[in-house]
C-alpha cells in the first residue's frame, strides 16, 4: 500500500502537497517523493527514504516551484529495507515528460518487462513496477502522437491500451510536462482515488480558475478545504489540463468495482470515506457482529474487560464491548513516535517495534480475564508480543479476537502480504493459531460478517477479499504466479 496525491492549483502546491502526504503517512514510512512542474515544462524533483518531516527540508521544498504537482508515500511490499532507488515519483523524458506516482501492485511484472524490452525498446533500472508503469503509458502515448500536440482523446486512448496490457491493480497519478495532471484507476477499482475541487477565486496577476484534487482517502480533500466530488471510477481516467479545465472518460471495456477490504479493515484512516463507505462506520460494525462471534465461542464469563489494541481496533472494541454489556477500558498507552508496525519491513523490527509502540498498564489487567480486539491478524509478530505484554501485565486469562477473518492466502494487490509461509492462519486450524500465539481463546471474524459490514447500507456489489478467502477478482492470479511471488520473496 502507498499514499498518493496530485494536486493542480493557481499558486505554488508544494506546501499543500506536502501537508497531504502527512495526512497520508499512515500508508508508506519508508520513503517520500514529490513533484511538481512549472508552466513551461520543466519537473522539479525530490524524494528520498524515511518519513514526510525527515524527508523534505527548507531547501528542498523551496526548489520545488510549480503550481500543479504529485506527491507519494511508500512502504516496500517486498518485507525488506527498500532501495532508494525505488522511491517514487518515476520519470521518464518522453514522450514529453513523465512522472509518475503508484498505489497498488502490479500481477504481470515479468510478461512486462520483456514487452517493454523487445517490443516497446525501453530499459527499466529498477524492480518497481511503478517504473513499468511509467514506460507503458509513455509508450502508448508515444504511439498516440501524430502532431506537434497532444489533446484529452489521444491521453485516453493511451490510458485504455494500459488497461489492455497491465493486469493487477494500480491508482495512478502522472505529469505530463507542458499538458497537465492526469490520474486514472484500474478497471477493478481495487485501490482507491478520489476527486475533489475547489472553486475557482481571483488571484492577483491571473485568471481565476478552478483548483483540483486527487488523492487516496478524501480525509486529502477535506482538510485541505476541497469539496469532494466523486470517487474515480474504476477503468476511469482524469485529466486537468494546465488552464483548470477537467476532462473524464471510461477508457476499459469492462468494469468491476470491488474494492480492497482490507482498506476498511486496516489501511485507512477512519475519517476518511472511500468509494461512498465510510471507514469508521465499517469498523463499528465489525464490532457489532464480531460481538456476536465472541458470545458463540467463549465460555459465559471467560470476560471481565474488553479493550482495544490502539489506534485502528477501537471502534470495533467499543462495539463489542457495548453489545455484550462488559466494561471496555484502555489497557495499553501507545507511543505516537513509533510507527505502524504492520508497514515496517522485517518480522525482526516488527517484533522490537511491539514494545516499543505499546505499554501496558498493569493496573488495568492484574488478575483480569482480558478480551483484546485487534483489526487482523496477518503474521502474528503482533499478536504474539501483545498477548505476552497482557500476561506480563498481570491478566488472568487472555482472549483475543480479530474483527477481520483469518488472513490465509497471498494478498498480491499492493500489501505486504505476498508469501504464504508468513501468515499464521495458512495451514492451520483456530485452535492450532491459538496455540501459536499463546492466548486462551481465539475468536476470528466470519468471512461473511466482514463483507455484510462494508456492503450494508452501500451500492457495493463486490469487495477483493482474496486474503481471507483466496478468490482473486481479477482473474488473473495464478498458482504458478504465487509460487513465482514466494521464489522471490525467499531469494
Amino acid at each position: 500500500m502507498c499514499g498518493i496525491v496530485g494536486m493542480a492549483g493557481q499558486g505554488p502546491v508544494n506546501q499543500e502537497i506536502y501537508d497531504a502526504l502527512l495526512l497520508l503517512q499512515h500508508r508508506g514510512q519508508d520513503s517520500t517523493g514529490m513533484a511538481t512542474a512549472e508552466s513551461s515544462g520543466v519537473f522539479h524533483i525530490h524524494k528520498a527514504r524515511g518519513q514526510v518531516r525527515e524527508a523534505f527540508r527548507t531547501r528542498d521544498m523551496r526548489a520545488l516551484l510549480g503550481d500543479i504537482g504529485l506527491g507519494h508515500v511508500r512502504y516496500a511490499t517486498k518485507g525488506t529495507a527498500s532501495n532508494e532507488e525505488e522511491a517514487q515519483p518515476f520519470y521518464v523524458n518522453a514522450p514529453y515528460g513523465i512522472v509518475l506516482v503508484h498505489n497498488g501492485n502490479l500481477t504481470n511484472t515479468r510478461e512486462l518487462t520483456t514487452e517493454l524490452f523487445h517490443k516497446d525498446r525501453r530499459h527499466l533500472n529498477t524492480s518497481s513496477d511503478t517504473e513499468l508503469l511509467v514506460n507503458i503509458l509513455g509508450s502508448e502515448l508515444q504511439s498516440e502522437i501524430t502532431g506537434p500536440d497532444l489533446d484529452p482523446a489521444q491521453v485516453f486512448r493511451a490510458v485504455g491500451r494500459v488497461h489492455e496490457r497491465v493486469e493487477g491493480s494500480y491508482a495512478s497519478i502522472a505529469l505530463i510536462a507542458g499538458y497537465g495532471l492526469l490520474a486514472f484507476r484500474d478497471p477493478f477499482g481495487i485501490r482507491p482515488l478520489i476527486l475533489g475541487k475547489r472553486p475557482a477565486a481571483q488571484v492577483p496577476g491571473g485568471e481565476p480558475r478552478d483548483e483540483w484534487i486527487v488523492a487516496s482517502e478524501s480525509l486529502v480533500l477535506e482538510n485541505g478545504g476541497f469539496e469532494v466530488v466523486r470517487d474515480v471510477e474504476p477503468g476511469e481516467a482524469v485529466f486537468i489540463t494546465l488552464d483548470g479545465t477537467l476532462h473524464a472518460q471510461q477508457c476499459a471495456e469492462k468494469t468491476m468495482l470491488a474494492p480492497c477490504s482490507f482498506e476498511y479493515v486496516y489501511l485507512a484512516r477512519p475519517d476518511s470515506v472511500m468509494n461512498g463507505v465510510s471507514v469508521y462506520e465499517t469498523r463499528l460494525r465489525m464490532g457489532e457482529r464480531l460481538a456476536d462471534t465472541v458470545a458463540k465461542y467463549t465460555p459465559a464469563g471467560a470476560i471481565d474487560v474488553v479493550m482495544p489494541i490502539p489506534d485502528s481496533a477501537r471502534p470495533a472494541a467499543m462495539q463489542v464491548a457495548r453489545k455484550l454489556g462488559i466494561e471496555y477500558r484502555e489497557g495499553f498507552y501507545k507511543n505516537r513516535y513509533v510507527g505502524r508496525t504492520f508497514i515496517m519491513p522485517g518480522q525482526a523490527v516488527r517484533k522490537k517495534s511491539v514494545r516499543q509502540k505499546l505499554n501496558a498498564m498493569s493496573t488495568e489487567f492484574q488478575g483480569k480475564n482480558v478480551l483484546l480486539v485487534d483489526d487482523s491478524i496477518v503474521r502474528g509478530t503482533t499478536s504474539r508480543e501483545i498477548i505476552q505484554m497482557a500476561r506480563d501485565a498481570g491478566a488472568k486469562s487472555v482472549t483475543f479476537a480479530s474483527a477481520a477473518p483469518p488472513v490465509r492466502y497471498p494478498h498480491v494487490y499492493g500489501i505486504n502480504m505476498p508469501s504464504r509461509h508468513e501468515l499464521v492462519a495458512h495451514g492451520r486450524t483456530i485452535p492450532e493459531i491459538a496455540e501459536e500465539l499463546g492466548c486462551d481463546y481465539l475468536v476470528y471474524q466470519e468471512v461473511e460478517d466482514l463483507k455484510a459490514a462494508i456492503m450494508e447500507g452501500t451500492d457495493l456489489v463486490d469487495l477483493d477479499m482474496s486474503c481471507f478467502d483466496g478468490r482473486y477478482v481479477t482473474g488473473t492470479v495464478s498458482e504458478e504466479y504465487l509460487a513465482w511471488v514466494e521464489g522471490s520473496q525467499e531469494s
